[in-house]
């Protein structure tokens, strides 16, 4: 079997919008000033992932000389996230009442006032390791809290359309949402040995400290995007991916 191609994209939920820009930035902040500090984890700071990068991966594609970059852009805008959600909800709602007895009495549903609440919004909270043993970890990640899956079966619906399009890998492995917050592989400039193992980190006490800790809370989730593999330097010094398409979430 010929090896995998190596991924040049991937589908997303963009994290850093208005709304949570402010958020993030003090809590990434606040948490680089901490473990990095040499009386405290000293962790390298280019461990540390910038703001501009947080996101959630659905899936990574593969298209090199960018061949199916413009598939995979077309089916993206014929997404209609609002159908998406409305369909899992009807399914959950389905699964909630299967078997429950009728309620009886008079129809109590009032009508909604104000906005409408968004699609769905996004709270972050807590830190975890990528790896098994966190006496040697390399990545840490915050994940979203979904206490109901919503957010977990519509990007697992995402992931299907693009992989029954055959754009993107089919994973032996559940998808795991979660936003990157440190990844050693960024620490240039160590001497790993000959084998130039990946620098690695004894985070238990580190998860412990920020085990509760909340990154951002009930953010919407304004965009569903493909970027570019690799991070670029922007003017104000953060770094972020470029997008190649992106449409909102209504």
């Amino acid at each position: 079997m010929p090896p995998r191609p190596s991924p040049t994209h991937f589908l997303c939920l963009p994290l850093v919008t208005g709304v949570s820009r402010h958020q993030l930035s003090a809590s990434l902040s606040a948490f680089s000033a901490d473990v990095t500090s040499p009386d405290s984890f000293a962790i390298p700071e280019q461990a540390i992932r910038p703001l501009g990068t947080l996101h959630l991966t659905i899936g990574v594609m593969s298209f090199p000389k960018d061949e199916g970059l413009e598939k995979a852009v077309a089916l993206l805008k014929t997404l209609v996230p609002r159908n998406i959600l409305a369909n899992i909800k009807a399914a959950e709602a389905t699964a909630t009442t299967a078997g429950s007895a009728p309620e009886r009495g008079g129809d109590t549903t009032k009508e909604p006032s104000g906005p409408p609440p968004p699609l769905l919004s996004v709270t972050l909270k807590g830190l975890h390791s990528m790896q098994p043993a966190a006496s040697r970890s390399s990545v840490l990640y915050a994940p979203p809290v979904d206490n109901e899956g919503t957010l977990l079966r519509f990007c697992e619906s995402l992931r299907t359309t693009f992989q029954e399009a055959e754009l993107m890998p089919v994973e032996n492995r559940p998808l795991l949402l979660h936003a990157t917050i440190v990844n050693t592989i960024y620490v240039k400039g160590r001497n790993r040995g000959k084998r130039h193992e990946r620098l690695t980190i004894d985070a238990r006490e580190i998860l412990d400290r920020y085990e509760d800790f909340v990154w951002m809370e009930e953010v919407p989730v304004e965009k569903i995007a493909i970027c570019k593999m690799g991070a670029k330097k922007q003017e104000d010094g953060d770094e972020a991916y470029e997008v190649e398409a992106e449409i909102d979430l209504t």
